[in-house]
């Protein structure tokens, strides 16, 4: 390895990054069939690039790029406090402390920061917000490989990981893209709540429970049930997962979630101001969809738990102004009420 990228590698984690590797800049040809695939089969989500050019080709992005850096860092950290409040909202790990875009991005810069100390180069960075696929990114740069449930799986840290990357023209050596280390296992396939994953590294983002707390899609009613009571995000493929057990913890503090503890308290998400959630809540990835798609999730937590005493919340929002609301309030009401019957 040269020593730019050993210098790269040294600066990275002085600023707190966990993982750091190089690939080329080469189009991502070998992903390209099955993109077509999903946008030809309406399996693309409204978060998506829909250039299928653009997610595969860093130079459509950067013309002069000739190296790509992928970095990761690992938001597994070690926290199982439970909240007093009764009726709680489940949160992705994903979301338990400071926005993680934020987060790897202020990391990101100071790396640039320290790149420039010895290089004057072009680039240009992204964390989850460029087009290019970042999974296939960091499986070329050697971060880690593809799970059955199409995570990067890395083998110290696991698959609680955020990515990010730079692409530059600056000339640098690059990883071995690391292949899939699965073998036989099949139990995240087996745990999806919702069957999203059809077959192994094949998911239906459209069944993803992770994707239904966050589209504004109307979201069907039978997927509506396997929801349980998350209202953010969906950890079970992770949590199944056998290279996700015995591995490094994140040492990263703003994952932490000395807020929420992990979980939203659904009476006071029904009550507080719009101001009130941004203030309370708007530190935290969960919080980007806005309090409404919250309020939407919550409902159908509320129905999910198939108490009678919830439908006091419930009935509220049955001549709520917004339309979304009033349409989950009524089949959260309907779904507890059949619930009730059945049991007399």
């Amino acid at each position: 390895m040269n020593k730019l990228n050993q210098y790269i590698i040294d600066k990275s984690k002085e600023v707190g990054i966990d993982l750091c590797g190089f690939t080329d800049p080469a189009p991502l040809t070998n992903i390209k069939d099955y993109l077509m695939y999903r946008q030809e089969n309406n399996r693309m989500t409204e978060f998506e690039e829909k250039n299928i050019d653009l997610r595969i080709d860093p130079k459509l992005t950067l013309p002069s790029c000739k190296s790509i850096i992928v970095l990761a860092i690992s938001y597994n950290v070690d926290y199982d406090d439970k909240p007093a409040y009764k009726l709680k909202g489940k949160l992705s790990k994903s979301s338990w402390g400071i926005d993680y875009h934020r987060v790897l991005k202020d990391k990101i810069e100071l790396l640039i920061y320290e790149i420039k100390k010895v290089a004057d180069f072009q680039y240009k960075y992204f964390v989850d917000t460029g087009p290019l696929v970042d999974r296939e990114l960091a499986v070329k740069a050697g971060i880690g490989y593809y799970g059955k449930n199409n995570l990067v799986i890395n083998d110290d840290y696991g698959s609680s990981i955020f990515l990010g990357h730079i692409l530059t023209d600056l000339e640098l050596e690059f990883n071995e893209r690391q292949e899939s280390k699965c073998g036989d296992c099949d139990l995240c396939l087996r745990a999806c709540p919702a069957g999203a994953l059809e077959e192994p590294y094949r998911i239906n983002p459209k069944k993803c429970i992770s994707y239904l707390t966050q589209t504004k899609d109307k979201i069907p009613e039978e997927y509506r049930k396997k929801m349980g009571i998350k209202i953010y995000g969906c950890d079970t493929c992770q949590l199944v997962c056998p290279k996700n057990k015995g591995i490094k913890k994140s040492c990263h503090e703003e994952f932490i979630p000395t807020i929420t503890k992990g979980y939203m308290d659904l009476e006071e998400l029904f009550q507080i101001s719009n101001r009130q959630f941004k203030e309370k809540y708007g530190h935290m990835a969960g919080s980007w969809r806005g309090k409404n798609i919250l309020k939407r999730n919550a409902l159908i937590a509320l129905a999910n738990m198939k108490k009678e005493e919830n439908l006091e919340l419930i009935l509220q929002f049955l001549e709520d102004e917004n339309p979304m609301i009033r349409e989950y309030a009524q089949w959260a009401k309907k779904n507890i009420f059949f619930t009730s019957l059945s049991k007399k």
